[in-house]
């Protein structure tokens, strides 16, 4: 779960740094380039010489979801949102994960839609007041397409870890981030008008920290900590980040929050998680 936490915490600030600096460059390219470095960076960890070729497509199939579909929409959405609406937006993601998960097991467990639901409570009382315009839908549309992706992958590489327990995690990681920058890499290359690009120093610093630290650090330790997690616990822990991101917002951006409801907000979110922890055991 330590890895979980600390990853939100990074994710947070991401929200803040991708708005305050990126939106300028190509949304395409803005998800290409971090996801081209994390790849650079655990290539030379990988080995999948006993691994088998069905085995390596479903690692690539889940980078391709989980990181590249859902990286391109959701850089793509801050054109059209705040950065603490893109955090927020990402309240249904818990709701996603146990949908798909009891599916996949072919169960349904009240526990995890409830402290999911108590999750998007948590998180929905911070931006009550919020105003949903016209202009807005196109943003949240593409978030909702981000948190579906996220959570099928995260969902898909627990089931595929557990039952292949033999294999660490930073042995096929680069295959995920393979898979993603395929996706990525076709976006840009279909959609990005590189004559008119221009990266400035500090841009270019943004970026590999999202590289290196946010997408590269912070996906890997997260699909780490989802295998090592029940599902009710990984949902709640996707809303972890969202009021810490809304506090990033407001130090860093100076966007508008109500401390009272970010507070009351991320207590619910820590509630529903003791509630897993309490009640949950599988």
């Amino acid at each position: 779960m330590i890895y979980l936490i600390i990853v939100s915490i990074i994710w947070a600030l991401s929200f803040s740094l991708i708005k305050g600096s990126l939106t300028t460059i190509d949304s395409n390219l803005v998800a290409f380039i971090p996801l081209g470095i994390s790849f650079l960076i655990f290539l030379p960890f990988v080995k999948i010489k006993n691994i088998s070729k069905n085995l390596i497509t479903q690692f690539i199939f889940i980078g391709f979801i989980q990181y590249g579909l859902m990286y391109v929409s959701y850089i793509y959405a801050y054109k059209f949102l705040e950065a603490y609406q893109v955090a927020i937006l990402t309240i249904f993601t818990p709701i996603f994960i146990v949908i798909i998960y009891d599916l996949w097991e072919q169960k349904f467990r009240i526990i995890h839609l409830l402290t999911a639901l108590l999750a998007v409570v948590g998180a929905g009382i911070v931006i009550y007041s919020d105003q949903t315009t016209a202009g807005i839908w196109k943003g949240i549309l593409l978030i909702q397409i981000s948190n579906l992706c996220f959570a099928f992958g995260q969902v898909y590489f627990k089931k595929v870890m557990v039952k292949n327990s033999d294999i660490k995690s930073i042995q096929i990681f680069a295959l995920l981030y393979f898979g993603s920058v395929v996706v990525a890499g076709i976006f840009s290359f279909s959609f990005t008008d590189f004559s008119s690009i221009t990266i400035t120093a500090n841009q270019w610093l943004s970026l590999i920290y999202l590289g290196v630290v946010a997408s590269g650090i912070g996906f890997f330790l997260w699909n780490i900590g989802v295998t090592k997690v029940e599902a009710g616990s990984l949902a709640v822990l996707n809303n972890l980040k969202i009021p810490l991101a809304i506090l990033f917002a407001f130090i860093i951006l100076g966007e508008s929050m109500d401390l009272v409801k970010l507070t009351i907000g991320s207590a619910i979110i820590l509630i529903a998680l003791f509630v897993n922890k309490k009640y949950v055991t599988k």
